[in-house]
């Protein structure tokens, strides 16, 4: 049974949630603020965090940063809840690592479509070859392990399946709408800016070597080795 902390300041938003992720076969946690959904997740080590922004005693948005900064809960998958749909609050919330967020009032058919994408993606899958490379990327696909220019990189489960897309399928040009339905698993099409805002945050992780992800003007993105 997949485990699902939430955290959300109100009370009867949290009881409908902890209702209907149990009533789809989840485990519920919750915690009410902040400060007490940070201690919770690395305390109850939850399979996914819906974390809500506006949140009494800390932020949400401060609660992912502390979150990717600790190995215990880095890689714990996040979806954000929030009730304002600004671009800006968006990449706000991905550039602290969330994996993907939801726009109060949302439905609860939605919500759990979205769960249950991001628990796919963040499962290790079944690979012939557990170590490839591409250029000074070295991959290991069983450990879940980044190196990159001689530095291991700590990647969300969503960095983590991008990189690894685009890697298995370098030279070829993919785009945006593709990778929202292969990495993010969505079924129609979202907004693309998504993956846009989660390309920036892996090149920047990645260092020097992220140049090999190039933006295919217009239409989305290819991985390619550098030229000397």
């Amino acid at each position: 049974m997949k485990r699902i902390l939430v955290v959300e300041d109100e009370r009867d938003l949290a009881e409908l949630l902890a209702f209907n992720l149990e009533k789809e076969g989840f485990r519920a946690i919750c915690a009410s603020d902040g400060i007490s959904g940070l201690e919770s997740a690395k305390r109850e080590a939850p399979d996914l965090i819906l974390l809500d922004i506006m949140l009494p005693g800390m932020l949400g948005t401060e609660v992912c940063k502390n979150l990717r900064k600790d190995q215990r809960t880095s890689r714990i998958p996040v979806l954000m809840l929030t009730a304002r749909g600004d671009e800006i609050d968006r990449v706000v919330g991905f550039e602290v690592g969330a994996d993907d967020y939801i726009i109060k009032p949302f439905s609860m058919r939605e919500l759990i479509l979205r769960i249950r994408a991001i628990l796919r993606r963040s499962e290790p899958e079944g690979v012939s070859t557990p170590l490839f490379t591409m250029g000074e990327i070295v991959v290991d696909l069983q450990k879940h392990i980044v190196v990159s220019a001689g530095n291991e990189v700590d990647l969300t489960s969503t960095e983590f399946k991008l990189l690894v897309y685009l890697g298995q399928r370098r030279g070829r040009v993919i785009s945006r709408e593709l990778l929202l339905q292969d990495v993010w698993g969505y079924n129609n099409v979202g907004d693309t800016r998504t993956v846009d805002t989660h390309i920036t945050r892996l090149r920047s992780k990645l260092g020097a070597p992220g140049d090999m992800i190039r933006t295919v003007r217009g239409f989305g993105y290819k991985m390619e080795e550098l030229q000397s």
